[in-house]
This record gives structure tokens, sequence and C-alpha cells, in this order.
């Protein structure tokens, strides 16, 4: 299997051909096609997967051949860390494409704080964000999210365990009921499906080995004293 059978935007396909990807993880191959057909997914899949590619893939593609002006795309992950992570492949993806993204994160200072609100106001086409910080800036910009067409969860069991569940609802009430939500979990415990009845319609469900780590990481362990 190879990306060409996802039938991705022109610009985005080119782009993959000259940064050499060929072919797509499990992970890809059964999540992307269930994205770009519009459908609410729940993946699990472990770190180094492939995941991140997965959701940022279609959702390019798709923005590719959208003319929204505002917000198209919300994903958010549990740490700056995370945050920063995903909008970096965003940016080596989207280079072919022109879709612009901002990553919203706590911890600046004013000018941070400035430089992501002037960016929700242009209506950059995807904002990476933690809850948190996102919360904070739209009190002040809800209307930019208006056109949201895609809300993606990364690292969902993670944000429950660290008590972002009312950061995520507060979030859901302020964007358009009318869209593709899609969550990825390393693990899915009785309290993710739960959580995922309250965000999503009718989902479909994958799932990529979550028992062990994936092919090529060496997990090691070192006592120290």
């Amino acid at each position: 299997m190879s990306f060409d059978q996802f039938n991705f935007h022109e610009d985005l396909m080119e782009g993959l051909e000259m940064m050499g990807f060929k072919d797509p993880t499990p992970i890809q191959n059964k999540s992307i096609p269930i994205i770009l057909d519009g459908k609410d997914l729940i993946a699990c899949a472990q770190t180094g997967t492939g995941k991140t590619a997965a959701f940022v893939l279609p959702t390019l593609s798709n923005i590719a051949k959208s003319d929204n002006k505002k917000i198209s795309a919300l994903i958010l992950a549990p740490t700056r860390e995370l945050v920063l992570q995903i909008d970096q492949q965003i940016e080596g993806f989207s280079y072919f494409t022109n879709a612009s993204s901002m990553a919203i994160y706590g911890g600046g200072d004013g000018m941070a704080w400035s430089q992501q609100k002037k960016a929700i106001e242009k209506g950059v086409d995807i904002i990476v964000a933690t809850p948190g910080r996102l919360i904070a800036l739209m009190n002040t910009v809800s209307e930019y999210f208006s056109e949201l067409k895609y809300l993606i969860l990364d690292e969902a069991d993670r944000m429950l365990d660290m008590g972002f569940a009312d950061d995520i609802l507060r979030i859901v009430n302020q964007i358009p009921k009318k869209r593709q939500t899609i969550m990825f979990s390393a693990t899915m415990p009785p309290k993710i499906r739960q959580f995922a009845k309250q965000l999503q319609n009718d989902p479909e469900e994958v799932a990529i080995a979550i028992s062990k780590p994936a092919a090529g990481i060496s997990q090691k362990a070192f006592m120290t004293y």
C-alpha cells in the first residue's frame, strides 16, 4: 500500500513524494480513509507508530481542497512539548499546501499572548493548543472558531489523567456542533469511551498493537543511586 491510495490534494501528494514518504504505517493506513470520509474516529496507538501524521495529513488535504477563511482545525494536546511537536510536523507537511498553523500554550510572556491572539484573528488554518491557554484566549476570540470543521484530541487518555476533561468540554461548547471529531489515545480505558460519547457521533474505532511498544523503539530502565 502507498499514499497514492488516499487521493490527497495534489500539492500535498507532491510534497510527500519530495520528502520521501511512500508507504503509510498501519495506523495511518487504517485511520486516514476514515478521516477523509468525514467520519468521527477514536484510535488507539502507541507513540512512534506515526499517529500524528495519521491525523495531520488528511486534515491538511481537506483544508487544501476548501476555501474556508477562518480556523478550520483545532488540535488539542496535553503539554507544551507535544503541541510544539505537532505544530512542527504541520509546518513540514503544510509547506506544499500553504496551510498555516499556530501553536498556543501557556508559560510565555505578554508578547506571546499577543502573537497567539493575532494569529487567531487573522484566520490561521490550524490551531494546536493546550486546553487551559486556549480557554483563556477563546474568551475574547471565540467568534473566529465559527467555521471550525475538525476537532482533534491527541493523547486523550493523558489529558483526562491531567484533569482537562472540563476544559475540553468548555471548548467544545464554543465551537460548531456540526464537525468531525477525532480522538487518538495510547490506551483505551472505559473513561475514554465514556468521554468520547460526549464529543463524538457514532465513531469508527481503530486499534494498533496497544499492548506493546511500537516496532523500532527500545525501552530500557536504569537504576541510579
